[in-house]
């Protein structure tokens, strides 16, 4: 059976610190499996999410700890991998955060922010998404708000996702912030069963949103259990669950019937961006 996204990302993380610790030990022969392992594992990622891979002319250096061939990696398939893994809405904040903790190192946040006015640009330039679609498998969008269907400030989201998880209700922040933690919390327990603990960074998000949801963890001082933080997730989103998935639900049905293509995936300019523009 063919890996999923997250099982290929768990297995490269496991073997990224197999080729630290090979390199630490001097170990040639270890250092040659764990890459020809690790370069077929990233070939299987790339072939799931349905992209070609990055190439670099140079052979990696063995005195880096982090192969040459994921520094290459754009940003904008950076933020789709932590955005993929993280599974709703985030700020770039957050997105950083994830991809220092559970990949390779911080994503500049500005950056970011451009990125998302970059993929409006681009998707406008093509008239419409669904002719971005056949040029773009994915786009770096925006969550929309429930009331006026506008990009929620500050928010990332793939437009791979359906609607539903792309529009916030009144309920959408926590239900959100369920989900990355619920989400975090099962790639750190795939870790721990390949035999790779998560980062300390990563100890520390999780222990950030562990702290913040009742039942999840109760020594800052003590690393999070992923099962206790997943237990506790699936006990709090059980009481939103119904109520969110309504108002959700019924927002993305009056966007489906209100707005355009491109309207869906970037939301509609609210009249301070309107007025702004025309005084531009």
């Amino acid at each position: 059976m063919a890996e999923s996204l997250e099982e290929l990302e768990a297995r490269m993380t496991a073997l990224r610190g197999a080729v630290r610790g090979a390199l630490r030990a001097r170990d040639k022969a270890a250092l040659a499996r764990s890459r020809s392992e690790l370069r077929a594992a990233e070939a299987a990622w790339h072939t799931v999410l349905g992209v070609a891979p990055d190439t670099h002319p140079a052979a990696p250096d063995p005195a880096q700890a982090v192969p040459i061939r994921e520094q290459a990696v754009p940003v904008r398939e950076q933020v789709h991998r932590a955005l993929a893994l993280l599974g709703a809405p985030a700020s770039p904040k957050l997105i950083s955060s994830v991809h220092e903790a559970f990949f390779h190192g911080p994503l500049v946040v500005p950056q970011l922010a451009a990125l998302r006015r970059d993929e409006e640009r681009a998707a406008l330039a093509q008239g419409s998404a669904g002719a971005v679609a056949q040029a773009r498998r994915y786009h770096i969008c925006a969550a929309l708000t429930h009331d006026r269907l506008a990009p929620a400030r500050g928010l990332l989201a793939l437009s791979t996702w359906p609607l539903e998880r792309r529009v916030l209700g009144p309920l959408g922040p926590r239900t959100d912030f369920l989900t990355h933690a619920g989400r975090l919390a099962e790639h750190a327990e795939r870790l721990r069963v390949s035999g790779c603990a998560p980062s300390e960074s990563g100890g520390r998000l999780l222990r950030r949103f562990a702290l913040n949801i009742p039942g999840a963890h109760e020594d800052e001082h003590e690393e999070p259990e992923p099962g206790r933080i997943i237990a506790a997730v699936r006990t709090e989103a059980a009481m939103h669950g119904a109520a969110d998935d309504r108002q959700r639900t019924e927002t993305a049905a009056r966007a489906r019937a209100q707005l355009s293509s491109a309207q869906q995936l970037f939301g509609v300019a609210t009249l301070g961006v309107v007025r702004r523009g025309t005084e531009a």
